[in-house]
């Protein structure tokens, strides 16, 4: 069953009266229940700005798109869309568990403090609930923005480039930690990402744009199983792919 349906959606942006610039032209794109989607393509082809578009954050000039039958504003209003983008965004002035306890004030719902320590724990942060996000390392400031993310039980986790501000020990750590909360919580997932190796560890299927306007050049499902350890980067089946994708990339 498709969690996600994307049907000829295209994205035109207006940057005078005279010249509008095409985002996106006709993507259509089915996403199974509980799948983890990567989306790589070329700088500029328009990646984020389809992961807005699902978000609500930005609506699509033509086509459509629905999250198990409904808008994606439909379940913005609800707190259903998970999202969590380079910048962690937690509010510096306050604690681990406080920036778990924002989406529930913003939701006006009781804070579920049982929810936010099951979350803490997920995410590897015992221990950190009370402190600021200075005193945090980049990695884990990221569980921590994704834990808050995925407070309010969403049907649907967005992810915009994660780790892509983290250095490269870093970001492998992170994505193995990734890995392990998506197969705790089996959330569908999207995943923006300029790593071709990041998509292909974490992914399900990988979708390759075109540069812009950003249009779908190619499938591809990842065949390895999970969980996924360090050494599946190392297998020449896992290189063979990452050069497959990379000579789509390259055009």
């Amino acid at each position: 069953m498709s969690a996600i349906e994307i049907q000829g959606v295209s994205k035109r942006f207006r940057l005078n009266r005279k010249r509008e610039v095409a985002a996106l032209e006709d993507i259509s794109l089915s996403i199974a229940s509980g799948e983890f989607v990567a989306l790589i393509g070329p700088s500029g082809c328009g990646k984020s700005t389809l992961l807005h578009l699902v978000a609500a954050l930005e609506t699509a000039s033509s086509g459509r798109i629905t999250i198990d039958g409904e808008s994606p504003e439909s379940l913005r209003a609800k707190h259903q869309l998970g999202i969590a983008f380079q910048e962690h965004a937690l509010l510096p002035w306050l604690t681990v568990e406080a920036n778990l306890a924002l989406p529930f004030k913003i939701a006006n719902r009781a804070i579920d403090e049982g929810r936010i320590r099951e979350l803490i724990d997920l995410v590897g942060l015992r221990a950190f609930e009370e402190a600021r996000p200075r005193q945090l390392s980049g990695g884990m400031r990221q569980r921590a923005a994704i834990a808050r993310s995925l407070c309010l039980e969403p049907r649907l986790l967005l992810l915009d480039e994660p780790f892509g501000a983290l250095d490269a020990v870093t970001r492998r750590t992170m994505n193995i930690e990734l890995q392990r909360i998506w197969l705790e919580s089996k959330l569908t997932t999207i995943l923006i990402t300029h790593s071709v190796d990041e998509a292909i560890f974490l992914a399900d299927r990988v979708i390759v744009l075109s540069g812009r306007p950003g249009k779908i050049v190619e499938t591809i499902d990842v065949p390895f199983g999970r969980p996924r350890g360090a050494e599946c980067m190392r297998t020449e089946e896992f290189h063979r792919l990452m050069d497959r994708l990379t000579q789509l990339l390259e055009g």
